[in-house]
């Protein structure tokens, strides 16, 4: 297990109907005690990340912004650094980074960006990721290569965080956790995305045990770096709910699971407030998860464990 963090919480959000819906959402979200407002990088029906999470920051004081997170494929990693600087410098150094590979593959279809091998896709992550970080750094860097030559580039504007905002690497394969573990601030333990959809196969990689494995993995990794690492999860499906079994059983029903994986996988927060907060604290103890993501449907219902958790 990781250092013990205390709890800090987020909302993942994609749209509003106006500007004005969108900035009562970001205050309110600041005001129930959540830390960070979040959005997808896709592009389906949802704001595009930058300019939405601009205005989130302009509606706020203390709110942090990210992405979970942007793809590296759909965007020159230099681009993509100028603007995230730019956003943290105006957003008053409220940034958090949350990049990956890419993994959507209608995403792709439909852009025409090529859908290439996992392996290409996290070699090209793994060289992105290196250029970003040059980017940000403030001082002249070059960097050469299968994907991405960089000559003598020095990145600007320069970002509020020092060194550089905090990346949060999305991961679920072995790779890209190995690659989170020796480079992230904070690790968001994903499913196995390699089918490229939200399916079976990936729901079959969010059991508890499989969580296990990712931990041990990043724990042999990260070595001395573990306790500067914050452990992340998105929580896909919230029911704050008073039947905690009828639901479960539901649901298992719907993803053709055990009820018992769906009651322990981190992926899930099923119950009232109180049990909400026991199954946190008990996840926190075994996999050291500290960072748990909800979705905007959640923001009222789960709020009471926000005011019981955050901080503690």
């Amino acid at each position: 297990m990781s250092s013990q963090r205390p709890f800090r919480f987020g909302v993942q959000a994609s749209s509003a109907a106006d500007a004005r819906t969108w900035a009562t959402l970001a205050r309110t979200v600041e005001s129930l005690g959540y830390s960070t407002l979040t959005m997808p990088d896709h592009f389906t029906d949802q704001f595009a990340p930058v300019p939405a999470l601009m205005a989130a920051a302009d509606a706020t004081e203390t709110l942090r912004v990210g992405a979970l997170v942007w793809d590296n494929d759909y965007r020159h990693p230099v681009v993509l650094a100028k603007e995230l600087a730019t956003l943290d410098v105006l957003s008053s150094g409220r940034l958090e980074i949350g990049v990956g590979a890419g993994w959507l593959a209608t995403d792709y279809a439909q852009s025409g960006i090529p859908y290439d091998s996992s392996k290409v896709r996290v070699d090209r992550f793994e060289e992105g990721l290196t250029v970003l970080k040059g980017a940000l750094s403030g001082g002249p860097f070059s960097f050469a290569g299968t994907h991405y030559t960089i000559a003598e580039y020095t990145g600007s504007p320069r970002p509020v965080q020092s060194p550089r905002p905090p990346i949060l690497i999305g991961a679920g394969g072995k790779r890209m956790l190995t690659i989170a573990a020796r480079q992230a601030d904070i690790i968001g333990i994903n499913g196995t995305l390699t089918a490229g959809v939200v399916g079976p196969d990936a729901i079959a990689t969010m059991t508890a045990a499989a969580v296990d494995d990712r931990v041990e993995i990043l724990h042999a990794v990260a070595g001395p770096r573990l306790a500067d690492i914050e452990f992340n999860v998105r929580a896909f499906i919230v029911r704050v709910t008073n039947e905690r079994h009828a639901v479960i059983e539901q649901i298992a029903g719907f993803v053709q699971a055990d009820a018992s994986l769906v009651e322990e996988s981190p992926f899930a927060l099923i119950g009232t407030p109180a049990q909400l907060v026991d199954d946190l604290l008990r996840r926190r103890e075994r996999w050291g998860i500290s960072y748990v993501i909800v979705g905007a449907d959640d923001v009222e219902s789960f709020a009471p464990v926000v005011a019981e958790l955050a901080g503690r």
